[in-house]
């Protein structure tokens, strides 16, 4: 029998990174990773507690799973987007 573990900041299935559609852009995503790595170096500086530094980590892999998709919607053409998704 296999026990599945998890802790009380990582739910297992997490339902945060359904993808949506592309609201920023490619820059404004680039300059939202970047302003939240900085925020996280300020948080380890100052010895900041587990759940700031987790909620800082899910907000640096939501933008970086956007930017992903943003990037396939400007650089895949159209119909391929569409086929693969189908």
């Amino acid at each position: 029998m296999n026990n599945v573990f998890m802790s009380r900041l990582r739910p297992i299935a997490p339902s945060r990174f359904r993808r949506q559609p592309v609201v920023e852009s490619v820059e404004a995503l680039l300059e939202r990773i970047q302003s939240l790595a900085s925020e996280r170096q300020s948080l380890r500086a100052r010895a900041a507690g587990d759940a700031a530094l987790e909620r800082n980590r899910v907000q640096i892999a939501r933008a970086q799973w956007q930017l992903s998709y943003a990037l396939i919607e400007r650089y895949l053409p159209q119909r391929d987007f569409d086929r693969r998704a189908a």
